[in-house]
């Protein structure tokens, strides 16, 4: 051998042995043609042999998508023999240049549209067991991290500009129903057609999506700003109109006076015997009249057993006006509650818009710490395993 290596013809390729090459997550592999098969064979003065091929290959990767788009997909690939275990046959990586890349790469990684995508070879030993016995592998993990500026810019600060201007409409007059219901409902029609857009061209996942989770959060805050004014609406409806109205008929209807009397009645039989003379007679010594009088009080037992009905009545009667004086109490008592909620909420002396100026911001403010913490934490924990 006069050069390092010698290139074998494709008659001397077949003479020799070459390794059945097992990938585990392959899905498709096809091999380049040109006018010929696209591959060689060097024999080196080491007597070390090098087979090289032209392949396009498509892999199987599991992912899981919860954290999108701030996930990383890791994708091992295993390349082993699927005839030979692993006290026969063992693969490995070269120690230096175990991949080679074109000038175009940096560094071992690339750049896709929304991915940066990088190569890692795992220098130690990897076994993997199928069939009946154990395989030795070389594996090779393709890491795929997200882009996360075009998501920001796309989806998340549209979303935030929406519920930032759902806040404008505690400015706005209540009175003016037109130009805030307008704002409210826009801003929710827009947010609900940006989270349809982003599910249909999101990949699936088994959970909520963390862009899914934000963009439902944002449509909450706009929704309970609607809510809100909706509150607004009713009160000054109930104090324009319903406690007028309610106050009128209270001073125009005299409240109604249940009135019970007890008659206790004793009958007397009263006997005047009619004389023919109305002069005075002596009675034994005496001077009469000729009226005769006689008086008896007797009480029957029907009459009894009325004067019991009577009274059990009466009793009866006083609870139920104690009931009714109770209830109408409680209902007063609710009403006036309501009236000062209604005063300090939705009616126009309230003062509703103004606390949700504040806790509107400050609410969505923690959501966005809360969120981001949660969700970074998540990720660095995952790029770590």
């Amino acid at each position: 051998m006069t050069k390092e290596y010698v290139e074998l013809t494709p008659t001397e390729q077949k003479t020799v042995w070459v390794p059945d090459l097992y990938i585990r997550q392959l899905r498709e592999m096809k091999v380049m043609t040109l006018f010929e098969e696209i591959s060689k064979l060097r024999l080196y003065k080491n007597s070390t042999l090098v087979l090289t091929k032209g392949a396009t290959i498509i892999f199987k990767c599991d992912m899981d998508f919860v954290l999108y788009p701030l996930d990383v997909q890791r994708c091992p690939v295993d390349f082993s023999s699927y005839k030979y275990s692993e006290n026969e046959m063992r693969f490995r990586w070269k120690n230096d240049n175990g991949l080679t890349f074109p000038k175009d790469f940096t560094d071992g990684f690339f750049r896709l549209p929304k991915y940066v995508v990088s190569f890692y070879t795992e220098q130690d030993p990897q076994t993997i067991h199928y069939g009946e016995d154990n395989h030795s592998s070389a594996r090779l993990e393709i890491t795929l991290s997200r882009e996360v500026k075009s998501y920001l810019l796309e989806n998340y600060l549209p979303s935030t500009l929406f519920v930032s201007m759902s806040w404008g409409s505690f400015v706005v007059v209540p009175e003016i129903v037109p130009g805030r219901m307008v704002l409210l409902v826009t801003t929710l029609l827009s947010l609900i057609t940006m989270f349809d857009t982003v599910r249909n061209n999101s990949p699936d996942a088994l959970e909520l999506k963390c862009l899914e989770v934000w963009l439902i959060s944002c449509t909450l805050f706009v929704f309970f700003a609607l809510m809100e004014y909706f509150i607004v609406l009713f009160g000054i409806r109930y104090d324009k109109h319903w406690r007028v109205a309610a106050k009128v008929h209270h001073v125009h209807v005299a409240p109604p006076v249940q009135l019970q009397s007890t008659l206790s009645v004793s009958q007397n039989t009263v006997e005047t015997p009619m004389n023919s003379s109305h002069a005075p007679q002596r009675e034994n010594g005496l001077e009469s009249t000729g009226l005769k009088v006689t008086g008896t009080n007797k009480v029957q037992p029907q009459e009894a057993d009325a004067s019991k009905a009577s009274s059990i009545g009466n009793l009866s009667g006083n609870f139920q006006t104690t009931q009714h004086v109770t209830s109408v109490m409680t209902r007063r008592r609710f009403r006036n509650v309501a009236d000062v909620a209604l005063m300090y909420a939705g009616s126009q002396r309230g003062r509703l818009d103004q606390i949700s100026l504040i806790i509107f911001p400050l609410s969505f403010l923690i959501f966005t710490i809360a969120y981001w913490t949660m969700y970074i934490s998540e990720s660095n924990v995952r790029k770590k395993m």
